[in-house]
């Protein structure tokens, strides 16, 4: 399978069975590994002393535990059984050593593999790490019982704990990819349905009128390139926002040369374009607003716009209204083309849902539907406070 084709969560997020980093890695056998040294070696040092050579034995199985730590993230499994069969044999040659410390690393071990592994292989991982309380039980009553039997539910509650944290973050980067992609489909159909849409038709006016009106006819071929050449500056600065040398936050070092209400009266000017009369009306200071509803107000108008190009029959005459009204900035795009033939209030195509989806983005609402006496109207309420 081809490397760009994983999920691009995969390459920094993991899965249930991915590695941390070689540095996070040995962070981790270092914090183990010292940790085992210093509980389980002190005890057997301070039980072992003056006993023959069984302490010796035993810090070499302390030792050893501590050197297979190494691979508890490629081998949970085999390192959990390691761990313990050599936790065992510290208690065997050392009495005086409690099981729990004697197990230590196996307890470690279970910790990680908990956090690493299936849930059913982690709960059989406990259930084995249980089985030596019957040891615990002889060697210390119902209390070593009841220490070694928390201390190894800690551990692989803990486990557990890391687990369901690795995974909320890989479902919000998830989240985060779907909702990029998303956004950049949303931009590239805003781009592409709008210049396609007015390229359409002054392409037909330039033929209708190519020999009779040549000059009527140069002017429409001059305002398709005008329009195609705007779509290019447009989809290279979607490209730059979106590519490596963005900044973090998604949008481009130089945005207010993009898509802006700045900008409306070139967009009505490509659509005047066309032979349809576009009346821009604005209310209030539109100038400062934030950049994300300044971006959901344009591309609600060219929308609106580009609905009207394509499903309006007869409409001769369009209405684009933007007043900033306290905390509200609303936008309305009416037409007077026949209702019949205008998209459904529903939103069943893609540009009404689009235009929906950017309003909620901003923490707006968005109303579209027919108007009483004939024509389509596009209402979009987007609240300066969610945003500012």
């Amino acid at each position: 399978m081809d490397r760009s084709s994983r999920q691009p969560d995969d390459a920094f997020a993991g899965n249930a069975r991915d590695e941390p980093s070689p540095r996070a890695a040995r962070r981790l056998w270092g914090w183990s590994a010292g940790l085992v040294l210093a509980v389980p070696g002190a005890s057997v040092l301070v039980a072992g002393s003056g006993t023959g050579p069984r302490p010796a034995v035993a810090l070499a199985l302390v030792l050893a535990q501590a050197c297979a730590l190494r691979w508890q993230l490629r081998a949970p499994v085999a390192v959990l059984a390691g761990t313990a069969a050599a936790g065992l044999g510290v208690w065997a040659l050392l009495p005086a050593v409690s099981l729990t410390g004697a197990l230590l690393a196996a307890q470690v071990a279970l910790c990680v593999l908990s956090a690493t592994r299936p849930r059913r292989a982690s709960v059989c991982a406990l259930a084995a790490m249980c089985l030596p309380g019957a040891v615990a039980f002889r060697a210390g009553g119902p209390a070593g019982l009841a220490v070694y039997l928390l201390t190894v539910v800690l551990a692989w509650t803990a486990g557990q704990w890391r687990g369901a944290q690795r995974a909320r973050a890989r479902a919000e980067t998830r989240r985060a990819v779907v909702e990029e992609r998303a956004r950049i489909a949303r931009e590239v159909h805003d781009v592409v349905a709008h210049t396609l849409s007015v390229l359409v038709v002054q392409a037909g006016a330039a033929d209708d009128v190519f020999t009779r009106q040549p000059e009527q006819a140069r002017q429409a071929l001059r305002a398709i390139e005008i329009s195609a050449r705007s779509a290019l500056g447009e989809l290279r600065l979607l490209l730059r926002a979106f590519g490596p040398e963005a900044d973090g936050s998604g949008t481009p070092e130089r945005w207010e040369a993009g898509p802006s209400l700045a900008r409306l009266d070139e967009l009505a000017g490509a659509v005047r374009a066309t032979g349809l009369t576009v009346h821009v009306h604005r209310e209030g200071v539109t100038d400062g607003l934030p950049a994300a509803l300044d971006l959901a107000a344009y591309r609600i108008i060219q929308e609106a716009l580009t609905n009207t190009l394509r499903h309006a029959a007869g409409a001769d005459v369009v209405r684009v209204r933007v007043a900033v009204e306290g905390e509200w900035v609303r936008v309305t795009v009416a037409d007077d083309g026949r209702a019949s033939q205008s998209p459904s209030a529903a939103g069943a195509g893609r540009g009404l849902v689009g235009m929906r989806e950017r309003a909620r983005l901003v923490g707006g609402r968005l109303r579209a539907g027919p108007l009483p006496g004939g024509g389509f109207e596009v209402t979009a309420e987007l609240p300066l406070e969610e945003v500012s």
